[in-house]
């Protein structure tokens, strides 16, 4: 079977979720969230999560459980000096708007 059939027949069987926290574990998306706020402030994530809308929910959430989850999630690397690597990387890529949020 070539390959356009092996993806066209993946692509007919593919379900997308109504929102990613119904694939992830739900307690890894709370857990996430809680580290979220810890390093951005309550105030900001809450304000960013009253504002998504239908289409920007989804990715938030997903952001939320893998980026905090995944990245942030272990204890590899002490907080501190993820942080320090996180915010060099933004800076390095002229990132000032995550820069300031990150450097509040």
């Amino acid at each position: 079977m070539s390959r356009n059939n092996n993806s066209t027949r993946y692509a007919a069987n593919l379900q997308i979720p109504q929102t990613p926290v119904s694939v992830i574990a739900r307690d890894l998306f709370l857990n996430r969230l809680e580290q979220r706020k810890a390093t951005l402030g309550a105030e900001y994530v809450e304000k960013n999560r009253a504002a998504a809308d239908d289409f920007t929910r989804p990715f938030q959430e997903a952001m939320t459980a893998w980026c905090w989850g995944f990245g942030w999630g272990d204890d590899v690397i002490d907080a501190k000096t993820r942080s320090m690597m996180n915010i060099s990387m933004i800076g390095a890529l002229g990132k000032m708007a995550e820069w300031e949020t990150h450097c509040r």
